[in-house]
């Protein structure tokens, strides 16, 4: 009657950013990669292969993220692009858009950004700033705050 879904990205970490390291640039990786420290770029998983990415609630990610499964546990300043699955636990902080298939948010995470959910089988646009002001409009002022407080 009930079955488990197969479909979840394995659980195994290829790839490690320790609590003490601050990494300088962009990210490209395949497989699985933790955050527990800092990044200070843009992560992306290489373009066809599955990837997932979870980042500690110690971890601050300064960049935009683009794959397809995220676990979110810490802070991304950035806009995020999950093509299949994002988990936002209690103590998630997104600055930025959030373009998803399927998103879970557990009560607390927080995004200071627009929810983009995936359309017509492709991902939603993530809208950059630089292409809100290529078309001559100015990104909104006051984006919209999702808020769960703690009880």
């Amino acid at each position: 009657m009930f079955k488990r879904r197969e479909n979840k990205p394995a659980a195994r970490i290829d790839t490690l950013i320790g609590r003490s390291a601050t990494v300088l640039g962009d990210i490209e990786y395949s497989g699985g990669l933790h955050v527990d420290g800092r990044v200070l770029g843009n992560v992306r998983s290489q373009p066809g292969a599955p990837a997932s990415l979870s980042v500690s609630e110690h971890a601050t990610i300064e960049g935009s993220v683009s794959v397809t499964h995220l676990v979110l546990n810490g802070t991304v300043n950035g806009d995020i692009l999950a093509s299949e699955r994002v988990a936002l636990g209690a103590k998630a902080r997104v600055r930025g858009n959030v373009s998803y298939g399927v998103i879970e948010m557990a009560l607390g995470a927080e995004i200071s950004g627009k929810l983009l959910p995936k359309t017509g089988g492709a991902p939603a646009e993530v809208p950059t700033v630089g292409a809100a002001a290529a078309a001559g409009s100015a990104p909104a002022a006051d984006p919209a705050v999702l808020t769960h407080p703690e009880r």
